[in-house]
């Protein structure tokens, strides 16, 4: 099932495009493999994808339109995706929203509410997003590969200004950070061992991988076209918040005035979206997600470097040949 160009919704279109027989159709034809979050994953377009996912997938592949300004936060799952979600949520509503508003929506609401996945979208939701002060911008993030993004997205003829902002991540850190959340989430019938999910990894069957491919999707966009792609490492807004959320304001054109920064909202906007600001929050500790996720699961430590406490030295030279291999001559480095 090859995905149409996005067509503009006409009323009285059939908005669940993709029926339960259509998905089934679908999934039988593509290679089918164990997954590491989930019983198994799907091939599709080159990249490893959930059911839930895939449907979602080519639902906006076929009717998702941007708006003049909106946002679309991607990355590989585990990398520090509610993280980001929070800190362009309260950049982008900074006036509405002041981060020492004791009622501010990130203390009430997870990011995930906040911000929604695209491919966890019906296509008649699309249009209800607001999450900004101005009716041309919404903020939504993904997963998916930058070759699988909806071409209205992509396409450099579009009218849209549509932003694209990449987070990636050490690949270390990123297993073990997947690996953990795979057993807290308990979508699969049983636990996954360290050893079996290092296995998968490596073979690129993790949700939206090979992480690698997904990566560098994204790395040679930013080179080719940097006004309308963000490459942003993790490492990096820990090492550097203040620098890489003025970095992040200005490509979306929304600097900080001198009156900001005299007020110091850059740092109180990256204390409001602290780790341990956001994971002490009732309401990131308390219900579900969407789909069996627990809040909960999606908060453990956030600490760069973390994967020594984990990965044997072997396990740790393995994903540093295969990153290697993948990265070598691209200028890439993580």
């Amino acid at each position: 099932m090859e995905p149409k160009p996005a067509q503009p919704l006409q009323q009285g279109d059939d908005l669940t495009d993709v029926d339960n027989q259509e998905l089934e159709d679908l999934l039988s034809s593509l290679p089918k493999e164990r997954s590491i979050i989930s019983s198994h994953s799907y091939q599709y377009q080159g990249f490893w994808y959930s059911p839930l996912s895939l449907q979602g997938i080519v639902n906006c592949q076929k009717y998702f339109q941007p708006r003049q300004n909106d946002i679309v936060l991607v990355t590989c799952p585990k990398s520090g995706t509610i993280w980001l979600k929070a800190i362009l949520y309260a950049l982008i509503n900074r006036e509405v929203h002041p981060p020492r508003n004791p009622d501010h929506p990130l203390l009430n609401r997870t990011p995930h509410q906040l911000i929604p996945f695209l491919e966890l979208l019906k296509p008649s939701e699309y249009d209800s997003i607001c999450n900004s002060p101005d009716s041309s911008t919404r903020i939504f993030a993904t997963h998916i590969p930058v070759t699988s993004l909806p071409k209205s997205i992509t396409d450099g003829s579009s009218s849209s200004n549509c932003k694209i902002v990449y987070l990636c991540r050490d690949i270390k850190d990123n297993f073990v950070s997947l690996f953990h959340f795979a057993n807290k989430a308990t979508l699969r019938p049983s636990p996954i061992s360290l050893e079996e999910a290092l296995d998968l990894y490596c073979k690129g069957i993790s949700a939206t991988g090979p992480v690698w491919c997904q990566i560098l999707g994204y790395w040679k966009e930013s080179l080719e076209n940097p006004s309308k792609v963000l490459f942003m490492r993790y490492e990096e807004i820990k090492n550097e918040p203040q620098f890489q959320l003025r970095r992040l304001a200005q490509f979306l054109g929304k600097p900080f005035s001198q009156e900001e920064e005299d007020s110091c909202l850059v740092d109180q906007i990256i204390s409001l979206c602290s780790f341990d600001t956001m994971s002490k929050l009732k309401v990131n500790n308390t219900g579900n997600f969407e789909h069996g996720f627990s809040n909960g699961a999606f908060f453990r430590n956030g600490v760069v470097g973390d994967w020594k406490s984990c990965l044997t030295a072997d396990m740790a030279s393995r994903l540093d040949q295969i990153t290697e291999e993948k990265f070598g001559g691209t200028g890439l480095h993580l």
